[in-house]
């Protein structure tokens, strides 16, 4: 049996978070630098949820930020859909180590 439906209309998406505004945008890459930079400094690497396009490449651009301020090269990696980690050379993933895609 079909059912017509009248007067059905479609929520906004509560779910989807607005943009960020510039400023926030530079406080959150601060507290990034700042909390990822002391993890890596802690235990060589760290993972961290990467959602959407524009998560991923703020967390490139921290290892960027990383790689200046340290002189050290700090390595992106996707793990997965996910997640991202940034490490330290020597604490690349065991795929990536051996020169293997």
């Amino acid at each position: 049996m079909i059912r017509d439906l009248y007067n059905v209309r479609l929520l906004p998406a509560e779910d989807r978070a607005e943009p960020l505004t510039e400023e926030e945008e530079q406080r959150y890459r601060a507290v990034l630098f700042s909390e990822l930079g002391n993890t890596i400094a802690d235990q060589g690497w760290v993972r961290y949820p990467a959602y959407t396009p524009q998560d991923r490449s703020r967390l490139v651009a921290v290892a960027h930020r990383l790689t200046t301020y340290w002189g050290q090269q700090v390595f992106v990696e996707a793990e997965d859909r996910t997640r991202v980690r940034l490490c330290l050379a020597g604490y690349e993933s065991p795929m990536e180590s051996t020169g293997r895609s």
